[in-house]
């Protein structure tokens, strides 16, 4: 069962909070700063125990990330021979968490999920090229850097990219409305993803973190047009 949405979430919080320290004030964007620090901590330790696949609903799914072609250098593969033909994601992903291996991608795909592509390194999709086996390997593979997915001899013109995001991702999967409007949800209102078995370790090191601070003047900054009050 997930937290719903990170309102829902903060106002958990404040309202531990509010039980010991009733006067007690910080703001909402606080507590979610602490609340996103400790699920990374551990998001990242259920992934080196291989326990992540039991949480599903941490991954979500970009469904169509566009690609172009670009050149060998800015891909970091120079060293492969001419005609490999390299695509890269269009624009930016949103932030992958990181895992103990890297940026935490679950899968990439092709659009309809039927082929799967693996994830290597530049260096070593390099030699690979070069050993007398290669001709015979009909894997696809990618590696993420700056931010871009990059694809070697792949001739797809998009992918389907399932991970656990450090980032908003609403403009990626945002439906078009009757009108043909943009319709997105709120960041407040959007889902955590975070079990509940999991989000009661969070809590409790949330509140060991912010219960200390109370005294802690709140943040002078206008908060009426951000996102969290």
């Amino acid at each position: 069962m997930s937290t719903t949405t990170i309102n829902y979430s903060v106002s958990r919080i404040r309202n531990s909070i509010k039980a010991v320290k009733e006067d007690a004030f910080v703001t909402d964007r606080y507590i979610w700063s602490v609340i996103s620090k400790y699920a990374k901590m551990f998001i990242k330790r259920e992934d080196s125990l291989k326990k992540l696949q039991r949480f599903r609903s941490f991954y979500k799914t970009l469904p169509c990330i566009e690609l172009i072609e670009v050149d060998k250098i800015e891909a970091c593969c120079a060293g492969v021979k001419s005609g490999c033909t390299i695509m890269r994601t269009k624009d930016k992903l949103p932030t992958p968490f990181e895992g103990p291996v890297g940026a935490m991608f679950r899968s990439i795909t092709s659009m309809d999920g039927s082929e799967e592509v693996y994830r290597t390194e530049p260096g070593t999709y390099t030699s690979m090229t070069k050993t007398t086996t290669h001709k015979f390997n009909k894997n696809k593979y990618y590696w993420y850097m700056n931010e871009h997915l990059y694809f070697p001899n792949l001739e797809w013109a998009a992918v389907k990219v399932e991970g656990i995001w450090d980032a908003d991702i609403t403009s990626f999967v945002c439906d078009a409305g009757d009108e043909g409007k943009t319709e997105c949800t709120l960041r407040q209102d959007q889902e955590t993803n975070i079990p509940e078995g999991l989000f009661a370790l969070i809590e409790k090191e949330v509140l060991n973190e912010i219960l200390p601070q109370i005294q802690i003047p709140p943040d002078q900054g206008d908060d009426k047009n951000n996102v969290f009050r």
